[in-house]
């Protein structure tokens, strides 16, 4: 059968730079940090003591006060992009359509500040203080659950859980729902909220981190010489995406095209990466696209600081490019964002998106030390213009998951 074609009509994301999408990326192509010290809890003792975290963000706002107080944070800005995903994109969601209408939104690790409130008053308070939302406010399906109930879809519905990569996977799962006709329109992203005192431990222990404390907007330092780890994020992603004969039928803004989708797995390492498997999960995603390295125009980049994922990854995009890799540009949104887990692919596809639109390619801030095993063009520090028809954008896991999607000008 024929592949449908599929629309992006809409974009929302909560970030450490800001609330929306279009405000979070009028601060990237700024140069604009989010990084600083931690104030979720008294960071006072760990050996890294910095985030990116999202600041001013009053769930109330957007929600109820009943469902804000029985929901988790990373429900909480997975619904709030969802509101402004489908309010950019103008998709109503009713009793004719809501079938066809599902969700693919993906968390690395659901509701883990819900989850250690509960055990801490199981501890000091007994059972029966334990709150009876704790489960349904824990388990990481209950994003989409609560998408579902607020918004009304009752199409294919899924939460992807595969760490660094899941925001992209899911992304791609719902394109997949859309080109072999199961769907018509899906809400698809990533969302999580773990800068807590548990995570920033379990991260500093694997030396996953960075322990620049004093210097926090520095701190994140993709594919330079100095960098000591990524940066903890949170926040949420969400996109709209349309079969595009619907989109274009019903008078939607088309933001681009999504064309490609590539997805493997190492089996090699839970977090030393194969440079070789991820340049083969870029190449089946130019492989659907039926692009070749020269059509890439501008390339997203995992990009998350750490010593051997920038090596792995820059090895996979010239092993997937080969000569292109020399002059297409790369650029790693965390080192604004931070690591934002599994909405990092979602919200990093939207900034893909609008590199596309606006012809802005945002830069990798802190990039002061070029890396001899990292020699590509990182757009280091400064925004740059660019004709932008064709972008890659590249998402890595640990356990090996690998997904790369690509997006495309609409041209009509």
């Amino acid at each position: 059968m024929n592949k449908r074609r599929v629309a992006v009509t809409g974009i929302g994301a909560v970030t450490p730079l800001a609330t929306g999408a279009e405000q979070s990326w009028q601060a990237l192509c700024q140069g604009k940090s989010g990084v600083a010290r931690i104030t979720k809890f008294d960071p006072s003792g760990f050996k890294t003591q910095i985030a990116a975290e999202v600041r001013d963000f009053h769930p109330e706002d957007f929600m109820d006060k009943k469902r804000v107080r029985r929901t988790d944070p990373f429900i909480h800005y997975a619904l709030v992009a969802t509101r402004m995903a489908l309010g950019d994109s103008g998709l109503i969601i009713n009793h004719n359509n809501a079938n066809r209408v599902g969700i693919v939104v993906g968390t690395c690790v659901g509701g883990m500040s819900t989850y250690e409130k509960n055990l801490r008053t199981l501890q000091e308070e007994g059972p029966d203080k334990v709150s009876p939302f704790f489960i349904p406010g824990f388990i990481p399906n209950m994003a989409v659950g609560e998408i579902a109930i607020v918004f009304g879809a009752k199409g294919p519905s899924k939460c992807v859980v595969t760490a660094c990569a899941t925001g992209s996977h899911a992304i791609g799962d719902a394109f997949r729902l859309i080109q072999y006709g199961e769907a018509d329109a899906m809400i698809a992203g990533g969302s999580d909220a773990y800068i807590l005192p548990v995570g920033i431990a379990g991260l500093g222990k694997m030396g996953a981190i960075s322990r620049r404390n004093d210097e926090p907007e520095k701190a994140s330092r993709p594919f330079d010489k100095d960098r000591d780890g990524f940066v903890l994020g949170e926040g949420a992603g969400i996109i709209i995406l349309e079969e595009m004969e619907s989109a274009i039928k019903r008078g939607g803004k088309i933001y681009a095209e999504l064309v490609g989708y590539g997805s493997t797995v190492d089996g090699y390492h839970i977090t030393e990466p194969d440079w070789q498997n991820q340049a083969r999960c870029i190449r089946l995603a130019l492989d659907e696209a039926a692009i070749s390295p020269g059509d890439i125009d501008y390339i997203n980049a995992h990009g998350t600081a750490t010593v051997l994922n920038d090596i792995s990854e820059t090895k996979a995009i010239k092993a997937a490019l080969g000569e292109r890799s020399r002059k297409v540009p790369v650029s790693s949104n965390k080192s604004m964002t931070g690591h934002l887990l599994a909405a990092a692919g979602a919200v990093e596809a939207i900034f893909t998106i609008l590199t596309i639109r606006d012809g802005i390619i945002p830069p990798t801030i802190n990039y002061e030390t070029p890396d001899p095993e990292c020699d590509l063009d990182y757009v280091p520090n400064v925004a740059r213009k660019a004709e932008v028809n064709i972008a890659l954008s590249n998402s890595f896991g640990f356990g090996g998951a690998n997904a790369a999607l690509v997006f495309k000008k609409f041209s009509g």
